[in-house]
């Protein structure tokens, strides 16, 4: 059950809030800066390549790698084929995980690992066997883990994993200070939950700055700069301090639950968006949600609308007591879309529309301010990081 009351309160939500995922999901914008200084002083937004790979790998543990992919993948569209490369093993432990490519990977071709914890053998397996096969490899991990000086002894290239702007790391100034602090920072971090709030732009931000480089996708520095600034605005809007009738996190949050959340997307960067709410969701709040694109979503979900998700009645005791029978779950819309306008009306919505109508399912609709792809798509993600947040606060689930 979602208390309500806990939303419009921020001192009880501050004392919910064990982890700090509140704290993480509003340090995004500085986040992004701060990956922005750390692939400059890389050597990332100097670098010239001599042209593009034929394919880019990428691989790394959890729902932050798994979006980090879909979101390149999306970003880089036709030009480049993205491959992500899933983990194997008896059990979702670093020590536990494999990775491996393909046998047709070679010189031509560009890995990209992505991991906020760095101690994964499975990942400096991987980055040496990319070296024996003569493909560049570079990693965004925290420094001095194990995996960044396996990259780095390969000759590979490691971007340090831009660790909380506002802790003592940042401004220490003596080397082992820093090294502490930052080693505190990321054990917070890892505690704070399995999904990736507060570091899917830690790692995303340098590889985007990589790939602009290669000319694979457009992110120049000034783009990232405004991601920031976009990323700083939602945070106003959906903080903790803004009452739930004006907070559009605060407010889907409060719609989500005792909900099925079918999340409809339609357009490229709302079906990274809306795969990842789904995914933050389970992990964040124990949430079921399942997502897909319009309008295939439409046929697909149409059952989900016309019956009970939860299971019908048992037939077989009639007679027995219903008192204490758990609410039936319903479903609920949500239709996620990266553009403001329809576009000479080639769009599903309204047909979406129609058919939760028809159904008398209830629909949530967000679209972003922001015109710009990659402020789009931020704004969408930090919305919804708040909402899943604020759902699991409110709930119970992962504080």
């Amino acid at each position: 059950m979602l208390d309500e009351s806990l939303l419009d309160d921020p001192e009880a939500l501050a004392r919910a809030d064990r982890r700090g995922l509140l704290r993480g999901v509003a340090e995004a914008g500085a986040r992004v800066r701060t990956a922005v200084r750390h692939a400059a002083e890389a050597g990332l937004t100097e670098l010239k390549p001599d042209g593009r790979p034929r394919a880019i790998l990428i691989a790394g543990p959890g729902t932050a790698a798994v979006c980090v992919a879909d979101l390149l993948d999306g970003l880089a569209g036709a030009s480049c084929p993205v491959v992500r490369l899933a983990p194997t093993g008896v059990a979702p432990a670093a020590g536990a995980l494999r990775w491996t490519l393909p046998g047709w990977v070679g010189p031509v071709d560009l890995l990209l690992i992505a991991t906020p914890d760095g101690s994964e053998p499975g990942l400096s397996l991987l980055a040496e066997q990319a070296y024996r096969r003569g493909c560049t490899v570079v990693a965004v991990a925290p420094a001095r883990t194990p995996l960044a000086e396996s990259v780095e002894g390969s000759h590979g290239l490691t971007v340090p994993l831009a660790t909380s702007p506002y802790g003592a790391y940042e401004g220490a100034h003596d080397e082992a200070t820093r090294e502490t602090a930052s080693y505190e920072a990321r054990r917070v971090e890892d505690e704070a939950a399995p999904g990736a709030p507060c570091t899917l732009w830690a790692l995303i931000v340098p590889l985007l700055v990589l790939l602009d480089r290669t000319g694979l996708i457009t992110a120049p520095v000034d783009t990232l700069q405004k991601v920031a600034d976009r990323l700083d605005r939602v945070a106003e809007r959906c903080g903790p301090a803004i009452g739930t009738y004006s907070n559009p996190a605060k407010t889907l949050a409060a719609e989500l639950a005792d909900a099925l959340p079918l999340i409809w997307t339609e357009g490229q960067s709302a079906g990274v968006a809306g795969r990842r709410f789904a995914a933050t969701l389970a992990e964040l709040a124990g949430h079921a949600a399942l997502a897909a694109e319009l309008p295939e979503a439409l046929p697909a979900h149409g059952a989900l609308l016309a019956g009970n998700p939860a299971g019908g009645d048992d037939a077989d005791d009639f007679f027995r007591d219903r008192v204490d029978d758990p609410a039936a779950l319903r479903a609920r819309v949500v239709l996620l879309r990266d553009r403001p306008v329809d576009l000479g009306g080639l769009t599903a919505a309204p047909a979406a529309r129609e058919l939760a109508h028809g159904h008398d399912v209830a629909l949530s609709e967000l679209e972003p301010e922001a015109t710009d792809e990659l402020e789009a798509l931020a704004e969408l993600i930090a919305v919804m990081d708040f909402a899943a947040v604020y759902l699991a606060l409110a709930s119970g689930g992962r504080s």
